[in-house]
C-alpha cells in the first residue's frame, strides 16, 4: 500500500455563526470568526490517495488527473469565494474548517476511486498553526 498526497491552494472568506443565536452568543462562542463582514484565509488543501502502484505506469494515480479533479470539483468552487454563500456543497452548513474537510472528502470520495486509488485523507490547513484532517467514516454533520 502506498500513499500519495497532492497539495492545492485556495483563498476563501467565511464566518462562523448560528442564525438562531443572538449576536452576543455568536461573538462569545466564535470571537473574531463571527465578524459580521466575514474574514478570509489562504488555505492549503492536501488530498491523500492510497492504493497499489500500477505495474505499467509506476504510479498510483496520474497526478495530472488528480490535480484536475481537485481543481474542477473543489478549488474552482472555493477559490476567492465566500464559503457561507457561494459554495454549493457548503450550503446550510457551518463554515468551520472541520465541516469543510468533511464536505471536501464527500465530494472527492467517489471520483477519486475512478482514477484507480482510494481516498485516504483530506487535510485542510486554515492557518500556519491550524489544520484539520478527515479520514472518512463518521460524519461530523
Amino acid at each position: 500500500m502506498i500513499y500519495l498526497t497532492r497539495r492545492e491552494n485556495f483563498n476563501a472568506a467565511h464566518k462562523l455563526y448560528r442564525p438562531d443565536w443572538t449576536e452576543e452568543q455568536n461573538q462569545k462562542e466564535f470571537g473574531k470568526c463571527a465578524n459580521p463582514n466575514w474574514h478570509g484565509h489562504n488555505y492549503s488543501l492536501f488530498v491523500t490517495v492510497k492504493g497499489e502502484v500500477g505495474r505499467d505506469t509506476g504510479y498510483l494515480v496520474n497526478l495530472k488527473d488528480l490535480s484536475a479533479l481537485i481543481k474542477t470539483l473543489i478549488t474552482d468552487k472555493l477559490d476567492h469565494k465566500n464559503l457561507n454563500l457561494d459554495v454549493d456543497f457548503m450550503r446550510g452548513k457551518m463554515a468551520s474548517t472541520e465541516v469543510l474537510a468533511v464536505a471536501i472528502f464527500e465530494q472527492l470520495k467517489s471520483p477519486v476511486s475512478k482514477l484507480g486509488g482510494e481516498l485516504h485523507c483530506v487535510k485542510v490547513q486554515e492557518t500556519e498553526n491550524n489544520f484539520v484532517e478527515y479520514y472518512g467514516g463518521n460524519k461530523l454533520m
